[in-house]
């Protein structure tokens, strides 16, 4: 079943500034909460940057490491560099939550991950 395509997906950036990773877990856990808990947002993207010397920041690694941690709360977990319509779990989201226009799809970024929560 695919529901009316209005904004199902929350952003947000928690690489700038950056923060310490208890912080970020902090944040991450209360948006995960908020997300469950809200009518419309199905969806989290989280902007995370992917560090200053071009090999992962240590915000992407606690991102990524705090949603495999938490991974039975998400029906997918989909890296920004594999967020594209050839991907299945990006169709299968966007399939049932709806067709929103992202400019991030299809950019093969490494500064983002999207959570989709159960």
């Amino acid at each position: 079943m695919t529901l009316p395509a209005k904004n199902y997906m929350r952003t947000v950036d928690l690489g700038h500034p950056p923060r310490p990773p208890a912080k970020v877990e902090a944040e991450l856990t209360d948006l995960l909460t908020e997300i469950r808990s809200s009518k419309n947002f199905r969806v989290l993207k989280i902007v995370h940057g992917y560090g200053s010397h071009g090999r992962g920041g240590t915000t992407r690694e606690t991102v990524r490491d705090w949603a495999y941690r938490f991974r039975r709360h998400f029906r997918a977990v989909i890296n920004g560099e594999d967020y594209s319509i050839f991907d299945d779990e990006t169709q299968e989201m966007r399939d049932e939550c709806g067709q929103l226009g992202d400019p991030d799809l299809g950019q093969s970024n490494p500064g983002i991950t999207i959570l989709w929560i159960k």
